[in-house]
């Protein structure tokens, strides 16, 4: 693949993943109008692990064998599935989809400290330090912390622990489980079933109320495991293979144009100058985290993109 089509799938991908991992917090908000946050995170996984199961399956690729692998995939699926997923259905209960969406954009800064502490950021360009730190500067305009009147409470602290958990997910990913020769369809489908499991543990503390599924919330069910969390979470680690984690993470920072959007388009949530703003201002501070001419013998293994003639599922 040339540098210009290069850069064109790379760009490509982040937008699609952006919109995708983005609309999640209108399905999670939609979702729990009918179902328990247990509930919510257990039929996310479930879908997206079936997805990714028939798609890693149906390439004629097979999950992972080894104890060893699967060991760092438990580890990966707690910190990147598990845990942040329960953390977003108990946060959404008491904050709106687009501040969650706003909040989940600190993953890259927890993301990029990580990574100077594990050493996996080493020579950061002042142009992609002062991306970040303009993206976050967004992020604060369009949350408005000056604005509120009482505590952020526990939903958004959740949301919090969630982005900065994600980060440790990606870090540790990057370090562990991409670059060893396994597809990205078999690692991605493998740590979705082991984030089930864990889950599926957490049943007694309020996932086995009865409910009644009619059809808007099958549908919404549907999208956001299928698509929000199976399709979604793939991305994420194609994203993580090619460009390392702190790339993948500065998705994030795109995801409050995405739920803030759809937030005040299908939920009636809050929209003003200001968060039109602050969205421009994110946007600008992304495109600066990408400006880099990174080469062959600067990146770690794990980190070297293939060149495939098409993208690989």
């Amino acid at each position: 693949m040339n540098g210009v089509a290069g850069k064109t799938w790379a760009w490509a991908r982040v937008g699609v993943l952006a919109l995708l991992w983005g609309s999640t917090f209108l399905w999670v908000e939609l979702a729990l109008d009918a179902l328990t946050p247990v509930q919510v995170t257990l039929s996310r996984c479930v879908l997206g692990s079936i997805t990714l199961l028939v798609a890693c399956l149906g390439s004629g690729r097979r999950l992972p064998q080894d104890r060893a692998t699967w060991g760092h995939i438990g580890v990966a699926a707690f910190f990147c599935n598990a845990l942040p997923f329960a953390l977003f259905s108990i946060g959404q209960q008491t904050i709106d989809s687009g501040v969650a969406g706003v909040l989940n954009a600190t993953t890259p800064l927890w993301s990029l400290l990580i990574g100077v502490v594990i050493g996996s950021e080493r020579g950061l360009r002042p142009v992609r330090l002062g991306g970040l730190l303009f993206g976050f500067t967004g992020v604060v305009l369009i949350f408005a912390p000056w604005q509120t009147t009482g505590p952020v409470g526990w939903g958004a602290l959740a949301i919090v622990v969630a982005a900065a958990s994600y980060a440790i997910g990606f870090a540790y990913m990057g370090r562990n489980l991409v670059g060893k020769g396994f597809p990205t369809i078999s690692l991605s489908a493998a740590q979705l079933i082991a984030a089930t499991g864990m889950t599926a543990v957490t049943l007694p503390a309020g996932g086995l109320t009865s409910i009644e599924i009619g059809p808007k919330t099958l549908i919404v069910v549907l999208i956001l495991g299928v698509v929000a969390t199976g399709i979604t979470f793939h991305l994420t680690y194609r994203i993580i293979a090619a460009e390392g984690a702190t790339n993948a993470a500065t998705v994030g920072y795109l995801l409050p144009v995405v739920s803030v959007a759809l937030g005040a388009i299908v939920l009636d949530e809050g929209f003003s100058l200001r968060i039109a703003a602050g969205m421009v201002v994110v946007l600008v501070g992304v495109g600066l985290t990408r400006l880099r001419k990174p080469t062959p013998s600067t990146l770690a293994p794990e980190e070297i993109p293939a060149a495939p003639a098409t993208p690989r599922i």
